[in-house]
């Protein structure tokens, strides 16, 4: 990657990772599923301007339901229960732990040793913080933060067994992300006025105010649309390999903002917990960026496959969606 693509790169995990901290100051007394119905009614309106992925109504559907409504519900409800910012998106990176596991099951893929090892570590890490977390972490969010990662997996190995995530246009994660933000908004209502209420609903739109709307746009058109517009432009001219550790930047954004901002300091097994869990992910890479230093034929520019070949990293479906 040139200078110009490592700032961009870096920018983007910025983005996505002070997005949780923009998550928990817009949603004060929005309820979380009528939150995420919003966001993603805004995410959904962009189909106007991307084309829809070279891929079935199937595999939309699916990634929207997992990766999208099932992932967002679930992490919303859990910063709505006291999950903080920074420990939620530090939890939310276990997906890519889950991803390995579930991918090894439903693809057959055969995990590498790196992965083996990094599976192992992530697992360490996510004990430690599961066993030392703070009082102001409460273990029932904590558990929905999980399922949120385990979702997001789900999603990640529908889009990786359609192989749309490998380029730009049509086949790139901009389009997927959009068209499958059409089956989140119906959904999340019905499941807001089902577990919420219709008088939180009524309460929620009352108080949707300038700091919801803020938060939103943030969102939907900063964090979703512009971030993965950014980041599918560095999938498309370098390997995956050295596009997607850089993602590793936005738990530890989140978590700083989150302590500069929010006074919401870590706990050491939190923090000890999470470094474990960051390093476990960036295990689980190492075999790509060996592959990917090594020669491999013709570069055909954008467009071109630009994600890892089964089995050696982490998939490009990985970059995280929050963004």
């Amino acid at each position: 990657m040139n200078r110009r693509d490592m700032i961009l790169a870096a920018s983007v995990a910025s983005l996505w990772g002070f997005n949780f901290v923009v998550i928990d100051w817009g949603m004060r007394g929005i309820p979380p599923l009528l939150f995420v119905a919003i966001r993603f009614l805004v995410v959904a309106a962009a189909v106007v301007f991307v084309p829809r992925p070279a891929t079935s109504w199937r595999t939309i559907v699916g990634v929207g339901l997992f990766m999208s409504l099932g992932q967002f519900g679930l992490l919303y409800t859990s910063m709505a229960l006291g999950l903080q910012p920074g420990l939620a998106a530090l939890l939310l990176q276990a997906q890519a732990v889950f991803t390995i596991v579930i991918a090894a099951g439903v693809l057959k893929e055969r995990p590498t040793v790196w992965q083996v090892l990094g599976v192992a570590v992530g697992v360490i890490g996510l004990a430690v913080v599961a066993v030392g977390r703070g009082g102001n972490a409460p273990a029932l969010a904590v558990v929905l933060a999980l399922a949120a990662a385990v979702s997001w997996a789900i999603g990640n190995v529908i889009s990786r067994r359609a192989g749309v995530v490998r380029g730009s246009g049509r086949f790139g994660a901009l389009s997927l992300t959009v068209w499958s933000a059409l089956v989140v908004p119906l959904p999340a209502l019905a499941l807001s006025l089902a577990i919420e209420g219709p008088a939180a609903i009524g309460t929620g739109l009352a108080a949707f105010g300038w700091r919801p709307v803020l938060s939103t746009l943030y969102t939907a058109v900063l964090c979703t649309i512009i971030g993965y517009a950014i980041f599918n432009g560095l999938l498309a001219r370098n390997r995956s390999a050295a596009v997607v550790p850089w993602v590793l930047l936005a738990p530890v954004v989140a978590m700083a903002s989150a302590a500069l901002l929010l006074r919401q300091i870590p706990t050491i097994a939190e923090a000890v917990g999470g470094l474990l869990l960051v390093a476990g992910v960036l295990v689980t890479s190492l075999r790509s960026r060996r592959v990917a230093a090594q020669p491999s034929g013709p570069d055909f520019g954008p467009g071109a496959e630009s994600g890892p070949r089964p089995g050696t990293g982490l998939p490009a479906s990985t970059v995280p969606k929050h963004g």
